[in-house]
Formats: structure tokens, sequence, C-alpha cells
């Protein structure tokens, strides 16, 4: 279920979709679960060196509320938790791509040192 504006009324479209992707971890987090389908919370804190663990929670659960990311319960003990991106989920992946060729695109051209993350699951 998709939350309504959090910050007013949106401007234009890149406000809306910015307002789901706003934080450093989101988009990483969709960048995840889509080159591995589905993730447990371990697994997705592994991937994203850095994250913490009230950040990793918080992102899921407001990506969760606008119907990015799927969360799976299964009724083991322990509980077994698993995370993937729903359709919706799929589609801002599909749309960040190109933002994402834009950035690998910066880092060839700036000679930057940043870890390419591509590389993390290669």
């Amino acid at each position: 279920m998709a939350r309504g504006p959090r910050n007013g009324p949106y401007i234009c479209g890149i406000d809306a979709a910015l307002d789901v992707v706003s934080g450093k971890w989101k988009a990483l987090i969709l960048w995840e679960l889509n080159a591995h389908a589905v993730r447990r919370f371990a697994q997705l804190r592994r991937g994203l060196p850095g994250v913490s663990e009230k950040m990793l929670t918080q992102h899921l659960r407001e990506m969760e509320a606008d119907g990015l990311v799927r969360r799976t319960v299964y009724a083991e003990v322990p509980p077994k938790v698993e995370y993937s991106l729903t359709e919706r989920g799929h589609t801002l992946n599909q749309a960040l791509g190109p933002l994402g060729d834009w950035g690998t695109e910066r880092m060839r051209r700036d000679g930057s040192d940043r870890v390419d993350m591509t590389d993390a699951h290669g």
C-alpha cells in the first residue's frame, strides 16, 4: 500500500519518484534485491557494507509500505523472513538503470576511487 506525500504535495514526477528512493540505501536495496531475487535480512546487510541494522530495518519498512518490497514471514522456529521486489519495485529498479549508467560514466570520467559494487557480487 503506497503512502501519500511525506513532505507535502509533489511538484512533478521526479519529486514523487525521489520521495520513495530518498536516502543513501534505498536504491542500493533495490539493486541488491534485483541482483539476488530473494534475500534474508542478514544477507541484505552483508551485501550493503556500511548500512546499520537500524537503517536497513527502517528503509525496508518504508519500502514495504510504498509497495516496492515484499516481506514474507515463514512460520518456523526461529522465524524465517525473506525480502523480494514487487512488480512496482522491479519497474522502479528499471527506471533507475539509466541513472546508474550515468553514475558509472561519471566514476570513469572522474577517475573515482569509490568501490565498484558490481564487483562485490561478480
